[in-house]
C-alpha cells in the first residue's frame, strides 16, 4: 500500500475513463483506501464537497509537486475545459505576483487630536497688539487720574468726588457680579430644569424691576434707561411665552450634558481664573475711565474703553469655554480622562487665535441673525418686506455657516481655525439632519438671559446706593453696573454652555455611542412631525345651560 498501488489506481481508472467516457470524474478518487484517507481527511473533505473543477485545483495546490498521486492524477486526467466566459477564471498558483498587483483600499485620514499648530495667527496678533495698546491708554490715564488728583481747582474736586461717590459703586458691581456668576453656575448645575425657567421669568421680573426704579428718579438718562429696560422687560416675557414648549427639553439637555462635569472635580477652575483676571482688570479700568475725563476727547476715549472691555471679556469667556469643550468633548469621542490644567494652557496658548476670532465675529454674527429671523417673523403681507426679510435671513444663515458659537467644540477638540470649526460642524449637524433642533435650541439665550438678570439686580443695587449719596451719577452708575454684571456673568455661565455644545456636537459624530439616549433622536422625530410645539390645551367642561 504505497506509490504502486495509488499509480494501479491510476491507470485503472485511466482505462475506465477510455472505455465508458460518459462516467463522471467524481469515481476518480473512489478506490484510495482507508489508510491514505487518514493522511489526507481534510483534502477529502473539500473533494467530497467541491464540484469536478474545485477537485482538481484543490488537489494541486495541497498536493506537492513531486508526490506520485499528482503525478499520476496530472498524466491521466484529460485537461480541464475552461470556464464560460460568464464565470471568473480560477485562481492559478502559476500565476506571477507581478501580474496581480495589490489594490490598495483608500484609508480615511487620521484624525490628530493633539495638534501644535497656532489657529487664526493674524487674529491673535491683533488681539495682542490691541492689548498692548489697552494696557497702555489704561496706565496713561491712570496716571492722568493721579495728576487731576494731586492738582488743584474744579479737576481735582471732579476727581475726589468720583474716587468717592462713583469708585465704590463700580468696584461693589464687579464683586457683586462675580458672586452672581458662581450663583447662576452653582445653581445650573444642580437643579438645571428648575434654573432654566427660573432664569427666563426672573430676567422678566428683574429688569422690569429696575425700570421701574429708574423712572422713579426724576433725571433724564435714569428715566431713558429706564424706560428701555421695561420694553425689553415685556419683550423678555413675550418671549418666555414664545418658548415655553422648548422649556423642558433645554433643561433636559443641559441635565445630560453635565453628567460628564461630574467626573472633573477641577472643571470649573479655569472660569475662576477668567473671572479673577476680569475682576483685577476692570478695577484698574475704572481708574482709567475717570483719567479719561481729564482728557481730550473723553467721550470717544470712553467709548474705545467699553468696547475694549467687551472684546477682552468675551475672548477669557471663549478660553474658559475651549478648555471646557476639550475635557468634554475628549470624554465623548475617545472616552479620555483628560486634564483640565493642560486643556487651559492649550486654550491660552495655540487657540487663543480662534478665540479671538470668534469673540470678535460671533456676538454680531448672532445678533444680527436674531434680528433677521424676527424680521423673518413679522414679515406681514406686504411684498417688500417679504423678499427684504427673506433675503437678510438668507445672507444671514450664510454667514452664520462660517462663523458661529458651535465652532468652538471643534476648535478645542481638532485645533482647527475658527472659520474652518464654523464650516465643519454646520456641515456635521447637516448630515445628521439636525439643524431644527440646533436652531431652536435655548442654551444660549438662557445664558444671555442670566447675563441680563445679574445685570438688572446690579442696577437695583448701586442706582439705589448712588442716589442716597450723590444723585448725579445715579444714571453713568447705572450703566456701568449693568455693563459689568452681564458681562461677568457670561464667563460664569461659559461651563453649562460648553457643556451642551460638546453634547450636540459628540452625538452628531457618534450617534451610536452608548453616552448618548434617545434624547436627541426623540426630540427630532417630534420637531419633524410638527408636534413639537403643540399647545396642550385643558378640556374645560361647558355649562349645561350652553350644551345642546
Amino acid at each position: 500500500m504505497g506509490a504502486a498501488d495509488i499509480v494501479m489506481e491510476g491507470e485503472t481508472k485511466e482505462v475506465a475513463v477510455k472505455e465508458e467516457e460518459a462516467e463522471k470524474e467524481e469515481k476518480d478518487n473512489g478506490g484510495v483506501k482507508e489508510a491514505d484517507k487518514e493522511n489526507v481527511d481534510s483534502q477529502e473533505k473539500v473533494i467530497q464537497e467541491s464540484p469536478e473543477t474545485n477537485f482538481r485545483v484543490s488537489n494541486q495546490r495541497t498536493l506537492n509537486s513531486s508526490n506520485p498521486l499528482r503525478v499520476v492524477l496530472e498524466g491521466a486526467r484529460p485537461r480541464a475545459q475552461a470556464p464560460p466566459p460568464s464565470q471568473p477564471p480560477p485562481p492559478s498558483s502559476q500565476t506571477p505576483i507581478s501580474s496581480q498587483p495589490p489594490i490598495s483600499s483608500p484609508r480615511e485620514p487620521i484624525i490628530n487630536l493633539n495638534s501644535r499648530a497656532y489657529t487664526n495667527r493674524i487674529a491673535l496678533f491683533l488681539f495682542l497688539l490691541h492689548i498692548v495698546a489697552a494696557v497702555g491708554l489704561v496706565c496713561f490715564l491712570g496716571l492722568k487720574a493721579i495728576q487731576g488728583l494731586l492738582g488743584g481747582g474744579k479737576t481735582e474736586r471732579e476727581v475726589k468726588r468720583m474716587l468717592r461717590f462713583w469708585l465704590p459703586q463700580a468696584e461693589g458691581a464687579t464683586v457683586l457680579s462675580i458672586l452672581l456668576a458662581f450663583f447662576w453656575q452653582k445653581t445650573i448645575r444642580v437643579w438645571p430644569e428648575f434654573m432654566v425657567n427660573f432664569i427666563i421669568w426672573s430676567s422678566f421680573a428683574t429688569s422690569m424691576a429696575a425700570g421701574i426704579l429708574l423712572l422713579v428718579f426724576p433725571r433724564a438718562l435714569t428715566n431713558g434707561i429706564g424706560v428701555a429696560l421695561i420694553i425689553f422687560a415685556i419683550g423678555n416675557a413675550l418671549y418666555a411665552c414664545w418658548v415655553t414648549q422648548r422649556i423642558k427639553f433645554c433643561g433636559r439637555v443641559i441635565t445630560k450634558s453635565l453628567e460628564p462635569a461630574a467626573k472633573f472635580p477641577d472643571l470649573s477652575h479655569p472660569t475662576y481664573w477668567m473671572l479673577g483676571i476680569c475682576f483685577l482688570w476692570i478695577s484698574v479700568w475704572v481708574i482709567a475711565i475717570i483719567g479719561a475725563l481729564n482728557f481730550y476727547y473723553p467721550s470717544l476715549i470712553i467709548i474705545a474703553l467699553i468696547l475694549s472691555l467687551a472684546w477682552i471679556t468675551e475672548v477669557l469667556r471663549n478660553v474658559a469655554n475651549i478648555t471646557v469643550s476639550r475635557v468634554i468633548a475628549l470624554y465623548y469621542l475617545r472616552g479620555m480622562q483628560s486634564n483640565t490644567q493642560f486643556c487651559f494652557q492649550r486654550a491660552m496658548t495655540r487657540n487663543l487665535g480662534s478665540a479671538c476670532l470668534g469673540s470678535f465675529f460671533v456676538p454680531a454674527i448672532e445678533a444680527l441673525r436674531i434680528v433677521a429671523r424676527g424680521l423673518n417673523l413679522l414679515e406681514g403681507e406686504d411684498e417688500f418686506m417679504f423678499s427684504c426679510a427673506h433675503c437678510c435671513l438668507n445672507v444671514m444663515e450664510t454667514i452664520f455657516r462660517y462663523g458661529n458659537g458651535w465652532a468652538f467644540v471643534q476648535i478645542a477638540a481638532y485645533g482647527k481655525g475658527f472659520v474652518r470649526a464654523s464650516q465643519d460642524t454646520w456641515a456635521l449637524f447637516q448630515s445628521q439632519e439636525m439643524e431644527p433642533i440646533i436652531n431652536s435650541d435655548i442654551t444660549s439665550s438662557v445664558c444671555f438671559l442670566a447675563g441680563v438678570c445679574s445685570g438688572s439686580i446690579c442696577v437695583l443695587v448701586t442706582a439705589s446706593w448712588s442716589w442716597a449719596v450723590y444723585r448725579n451719577y445715579t444714571g453713568t452708575v447705572s450703566l456701568l453696573t449693568f455693563y459689568i454684571g452681564y458681562l461677568l456673568t457670561r464667563i460664569g455661565m461659559a461651563l453649562p454652555h460648553a457643556c451642551v455644545a460638546c453634547y450636540y456636537m459628540g452625538y452628531a459624530e457618534n450617534p451610536e455611542s452608548r453616552l448618548f439616549d434617545r434624547t436627541i433622536p426623540d426630540r427630532l422625530d417630534l420637531l419633524k412631525s410638527g408636534k413639537a410645539f403643540l399647545v396642550p390645551t385643558s378640556r374645560v367642561p361647558i355649562p349645561r345651560r350652553f350644551s345642546v
